[in-house]
Parts: C-alpha cells; structure tokens; sequence
C-alpha cells in the first residue's frame, strides 16, 4: 500500500459520512417530533452508524475491485496462474494503472521483437532460397541440355557434366555449413581443445590463401615480427576455420594491390587477442549489426560473384561463442575492416 491514504478508504469514508449525515439528521428530526431527543445518544450512534458503515463499504468495494481485477488479470494473462492471489492481486487503481501501463509497453516490445523476427525470416528465407535456387537451377540446365541432345557430343558432355558437378558441390557446400551452424547454434558440435601456436596456425593459413591473395595482388602479413610462439588452448581446426573465413573476405572485399594484416597482443586475465585488418572497401555503420546473420551480405551482387555460402561470419560468431570468447569488429567506409577476437592463452 503507497504512504498516501488508499482511493477505497477514501471513497468508504465519504460515503459512510454521507450515510451518516443523512441518517442522524433523519433520527434527530424524529426524536425532536417525538420529544424525546437525546444528543449524547444521537452522537454515540452516529459514530457507531460511520464505524459500521464504513468497514462494510470498504469490504465490499475491495471485493468488487478485486473481482474485477482478477479478471482483467485472467483476460490479459499478466500474471501465471498459480500467482493469482488477494494478496498479490492489486485493488488500488493507480498501482493496477501502473502495472496495466507496464503490461503494455512489455506487449509493445514483444510485438516489436516478433515483427523484427518476422522480417528475419522472411530474409532468411529469401535469401537462402536465392542461394539454393541458382547452383539448382545451373545443375537443371546443364542436365536438360545433355537431354536436349548435346551429350552425344563428347567434348560438350563432358563440359557440362563438370560444370554441373560444380553447382551440386557448391549445394553440398552450402548444405555442410548450415549443417555446421545449426550444431553450433544447439550446441551439439563437440570442440576438441589442446595447446597449440596461434602464430603457426595463422601462418598455415596465409600458405592455403597464398595463390587467391595473389590473383588480387594482395599481400598476407603479420603486423610484426614474431620470434617466440604464443600458445593457446582451443579448437585448432575450428580456430583455422575462423582464420580461413576472415582472410578470405579481406582478399574478397579488399583493394587490388592492398594488405591483410594479422597481430596478437596480450590481454588481462591470460587473454590474447587476434586482429585481422585490411585496407579493403569497408562496411557501412548500418549493416556491421547485422553481419553475423546467416546468409546477410553487405554487397548482395557482388559477393555473390566471388562465391561463398554466405554463412562464413555467421559460423565464425558461433565457433567463438562456443570456445565462450568474444567477436568484435570495426569498420569505416572506403577505409577498411578489422575482425578481431579473443582466445585463452596458455598459462
């Protein structure tokens, strides 16, 4: 109960005194005509009349209130079940205000985040449909070519039939990666920790990109030198799959001729932290939230020129989470991208 004094005492109180006033001037004025007024007894029975009033129209009104708003409770189910008692169930008007208030704008979020997950789906499925459909459909035309009469050429039939052996590895592609997400994202994908070197591992990396960096003119470095090894406990396939989809989008979006450069440094609480930066084209402040969506692409044409399943960041995100580490990136339009995370360092 707030410190101010309660609606319904206030409305029981103004009515018993309304009732009482009436019926002592009613009493007064009959034992005036019948000679036998009495002041300390009309006085006496006046109180009495406004004690008992009062506590009946209170109790009434709080069981009318209450009804009521057990069943508004009941109606907008703002409350289980199993909680709904005299005790919890508010009969003061301006607190029930308040939590009808706080019902709403609850309602109104959960109906924003349902409308924002509902444009989330219907982009998921377009999108992921999109990426079905044109490795489908190339695999259907080659095929209905052959059909058409072209297989009895050999040179042609072979052509196609590796053409079309492309578009069903590229499903398969696409297949094993949403496979891969969905582990990662029920928890079902077991990781596998040891002790390795980050340097090492980074460096293997740069050797199995070296050639599609090349075509690009773009050169794979370390920000540095590094002598000694830096050890780190984590997944060593998994990590080299967060390395791999990194650097190949540096080399995707970045400048003919430009770099991708990787470091580590040290953080607290035996923490080391990887950086993967290029001086490529740079995201849009808008899209960075949304990067790590499945299937989102930033330039939707031409990244889908360069290939990909387009669920690269969407698999590193959940790989790091998985190891209970941290992604981060920084971007600038037309200046460049940088992917960072963290990882445990061995003691």
């Amino acid at each position: 109960m707030s410190t101010s004094f309660k609606k319904t005492y206030k409305f029981a109180g103004y009515t018993s005194a309304a009732i009482t006033i009436i019926l002592t001037l009613a009493l007064a004025v009959f034992f005036y005509l019948t000679g036998s007024l009495n002041y300390l007894f009309l006085a006496g029975m006046a109180v009495g009349l406004y004690v008992l009033c009062f506590f009946i129209i209170q109790y009434r009104v709080e069981r009318y209130i209450y009804k009521r708003v057990k069943r508004i409770y009941d109606d907008v189910a703002l409350l289980d079940a199993s909680t709904f008692s005299k005790q919890q169930i508010t009969t003061d008007m301006e607190t029930l205000t308040k939590e009808v208030e706080r019902f709403a704008q609850d309602k109104k979020l959960e109906i924003e985040a349902l409308k924002i997950r509902e444009n989330y789906r219907k982009e998921f499925i377009g999108n992921i449909s999109h990426e079905l459909k044109t490795p489908l459909f190339t695999v259907q035309g080659y095929i209905l070519t052959l059909l058409d009469g072209a297989m009895k050429d050999k040179n042609v039939r072979r052509k196609y039939l590796a053409n079309a052996n492309k578009g069903v590895e590229r499903l398969i592609y696409i297949v094993k990666d949403l496979d891969m997400i969905t582990k990662l994202e029920v928890g079902d994908l077991n990781l596998y920790m040891e002790d390795f070197n980050i340097i090492e591992l980074v460096q293997n990396v740069f050797d199995l990109l070296e050639m599609k960096a090349a075509k690009k003119e773009i050169e794979l470095t370390f920000d540095k030198e590094y002598n000694n090894s830096i050890l780190v406990k984590a997944d060593r396939e998994r990590i080299q799959q967060v390395l791999s989809n990194l650097i190949v989008n540096s080399i995707k979006y970045g400048r003919k001729g430009g770099t991708t450069e990787v470091s580590i440094e040290d953080l607290i609480q035996n923490k080391v932290i990887v950086r993967v930066t290029d001086n490529g084209e740079g995201i849009e402040e808008e899209n960075i939230p949304r990067l790590f969506e499945r299937f989102f692409r930033v330039d939707k044409s031409g990244s889908r020129k360069e290939g990909g399943s387009g669920l690269g960041l969407a698999i590193v995100k959940h790989i790091i989470e998985a190891h209970k580490e941290k992604i981060y990136v920084e971007s600038q339009l037309g200046v460049g991208s940088e992917f960072s995370f963290t990882l445990e360092k061995v003691k």
